[in-house]
This record gives structure tokens, sequence and C-alpha cells, in this order.
């Protein structure tokens, strides 16, 4: 055995919720190989001491952005249609040695609050991809692929320069180091492209056995414009060009008509709701509630950042179960339990790693949270999954795992080089975007 977690108390996300106090889990080559109310015989190289300490399954952040790190709170102050205007003047300065440099921030803020896997939906997918492959978090990585197609262009795949930029990344990157990244198709959204963008991504995913992720219904504007050009639904409109045949990560979900959250139940689709991002940009929040009751899996997301803030997923358990029973106006209305899930075992449904992580059972990976309940703002406790959603902060997690290997402990990154990744921002990629500006 490698490593022991020992007098701990266990928040499993199994099928029953089982929390157990005062347990043991053994890590051994990167999986979960005992969990028990007794210390197992055989010996640990390693044993951790869980006094004090909630084990938990690893947070899975199903909506990133994470080379906006390097852009936060920049554009907080300004309009909707300002900060656009200026995000896509600093996204136009950006480059992959400057994007990967601010990926790995981003996955050092998403390890110290306990993430273990992450979906980015962004540019620049090759670095990415490499700041994700050497810091040993999980990720399902996305370009965000946009553009009008003419009604008279020809279109071609094997040509069109966003679409073999995903060919590459695929061949490059798809199943490395035995699945720990994923590539998925990417889009943008429905009102950035047209159907021949969107048949040409959905033909490949399905070739190669991809899923998809993209911004869906945020607006109610975005929704309404749909409908006028088209007569249907944003959801409508994708589903007759064939976006919902491949496993679909959808963003926003915000506002679907009940036909189309329904289409998306049946279609087994994600919506991912990112509550605090949309509050702070003014957009209405995913309805967790009748979302899941239309069939479709729900998971949580901080999105990027710069619009976000900060990417702790500690927040957004709380941000989602409030705003879920501000809306139904019923203090019942999203148990604690229910929220750890999304934020667990339904986000790794929706990255396709449902069997491998998720939930804490033996022969699961190890990727684990140990949240450090011995602050004063968790005493007493009188329920573990509720102090969790409402007390708990990014803050307290002691150690995030991934496979058995530590990637956060203690403030300590043990595979991301700190001191010259913020040399890498300061010297470089800051001052590439704001050369110029007083």
């Amino acid at each position: 055995m490698d490593t022991l977690i020992a007098n701990v108390t266990v928040v499993t996300m199994n099928d029953k919720m089982d929390v157990l106090f005062g347990a043991y889990l053994g890590v051994e080559a990167g999986k979960i190989s005992y969990l028990g109310k007794t210390a197992p015989e055989k010996q640990p190289k390693t044993i951790i001491d869980g006094t004090g300490m909630v084990l938990m399954p690893g947070l899975v952040n199903c909506h990133t952005q994470l080379a906006t790190t390097v852009l936060r709170s920049y554009l907080d102050d300004l309009s909707s249609t300002e900060a656009l205007e200026e995000q896509l003047k600093k996204e136009a300065k950006m480059d992959a040695r400057g994007a990967k440099a601010a990926a790995l921030l981003g996955i050092a803020e998403c390890l110290r609050f306990g993430v273990t896997s992450v979906s980015d939906l962004y540019y620049y997918p090759d670095a990415t991809a490499e700041a994700i492959a050497e810091s040993g978090i999980k990720g399902n990585v996305a370009l965000s692929a946009y553009r009008f197609i003419d009604e008279n262009e020809e279109f071609d795949f094997d040509t069109d320069e966003q679409c073999q930029e995903l060919a590459r990344i695929t061949e490059k990157w798809h199943g490395h180091d035995e699945g720990r990244i994923k590539i998925d198709a990417g889009l943008h959204a429905e009102y950035t492209s047209n159907y021949k963008l969107w048949e040409g991504l959905v033909g490949f995913a399905a070739e190669k056995g991809l899923g998809l992720q993209l911004h869906l219904a945020e607006t109610q504007n975005e929704a309404d414009s749909c409908l006028d050009r088209t007569g249907l639904g944003p959801a409508e409109l994708l589903n007759c060009h064939g976006i919902f045949n491949v496993p679909v990560t959808a963003v926003g979900c915000a506002c679907l008509s009940e036909t189309e959250q329904k289409l998306l139940g049946k279609k087994k689709a994600t919506a991912v709701a990112c509550p605090l991002t949309a509050a702070k940009k003014g957009q209405p929040v995913t309805p967790i509630l009748s979302s899941v009751r239309a069939g479709m899996n729900v998971a949580l997301g901080t999105s990027g950042a710069l619009d976000a803030g900060n990417m702790d997923m500690f927040e957004v358990l709380r941000g989602a179960a409030m705003a879920t029973r501000a809306s139904a106006e019923n203090a019942a209305a999203l148990p604690a339990s229910a929220a750890l899930m999304m934020a667990t075992s339904c986000g790794a449904r929706a990255q396709g790693r449902d069997a491998e992580c998720g939930m804490i059972k033996v022969g699961m990976d190890a990727d684990l949270c140990l949240v450090d309940f011995s602050a004063p703002h968790l005493m007493p406790c009188h329920n573990v999954p509720n102090a969790l959603v409402f007390s708990a902060k990014g803050g307290d997690v002691a150690m995030t795992m991934v496979r058995g290997k530590i990637l956060y402990q203690n403030g300590q990154f043990p595979t991301i080089d700190l001191k010259n990744m913020v040399e890498e921002l300061t010297t470089y990629a800051i001052p590439r975007l704001f050369a110029g500006e007083n």
C-alpha cells in the first residue's frame, strides 16, 4: 500500500450517500485499494493523519477557461458590451506561451480548492493540454470554435483552420496518460456559428468518440434571437443538425423552453450551472430543479477567473444551493447532498469519467480532496454534507490528490513550478497583453 489516510471522516458519495467516521482509506497504484472502519493489515509506505479532517471525492469543475486568469478583475466594472470589446482586444494579443502560464495559474488555483478534474472550453487548447499534462490534474479540453460559413462557401473539415486544430490536438492529446487528458469537440455557441461548422464538428466527434462542449441559452436574448431568426429555440435548432447525437456538455441552459429541456433530457445531455458567474454578469442562473426533472445531468462550474473572480468550487456549491432554494422559495429544494453530487459524480459523468472517479469506493481512481474541519467556522459539525456546502471554503482544503499523487498539500504544489510560472506571467504574459497602456 502506497498511502493510508487514517482516522478520517469519509464522505463517499456512493449510492447510499454513506458517511464513515473514524475510517481508513488506502491507496495503491493510483487506485483506492482499501476502505474500512479498522486499519488494514497491509502496512503503508506513507500515513496521512486524517484526525479532524473530512475526505471527499475530488471536485469536478465542468466549465473553465483556464487561460483567462491573466485577465482576472480587469473587466469587472464595465458594461457587458464594453467588457466584451476589451476582452477581444486582450485576447488578440495572447499567444500560446502566455496562455500556458495563465492556464497553470488556473490549475494551481483549482488544485488549491480541491478540484481534481476540469473541463476547459477556450482557445490555445494545445497550451492548456500541456499545462494539464505537467500538473497532473485531469482535464477535458475543447477548442471554442466559432465562425459563420457562407451558404455558398464550400466547407471542408480537412482544410478549415479551427477544425484542423481540433484534429491535431485530438491526435496529440486524446487519451494521454491513460485517459487523464481527453479532447472534446468545442463550439462557442449557436449564435456565433452556423450549421456547416456544427455538422463538421459533430461528425468528427462521432467518428473519434469525443464529447462536445458549448455555451447554450445563457440569456433570454440569445434564445429569443434564435427563435426570431429560425422559428426554433437554440437547442431545437442544434438538434436538427445532430449536435446531441454525441455526449454534450452545455454551459448555461438557463433559458431553454420546457420542450428543449425534455429534448436534452432524452439525449442525456449535461447542463453546467455556473451560478456565481451568471449572477456576477447579471444573467439568469441555470434552473437546476427543472433541468433534473427533465432528465438532464446537471453539473457545476466556475467559468474562467475573468468571469468568476475566482475558481473556488465550494463557493459554487453554496451558490447553487442558495440560488435554487431562493428561486423555489423552499429551503428544502436542493439538499446539500444533491449539490455535492453535482460537483462530484454528476461532473464525472459529464466528462465520461464516472467509471473512474466521482465517488469513494474501492477500485476507483484515488482522486481525493481532504478538508480541514478544525477551523472555527466549521465547528460544531452536526451534519458533514451540510457543512461542506454551507460552511466550508476552498481555503479549508488541506490536500488534493489525483490518481494517488498529491498535487497540493498545505500550501505546496509538488508538480507546479510556481516561481517560474509567476515569472512567466509577470515578465511575459501580462506585459504582452497590456503593452502600450499607461
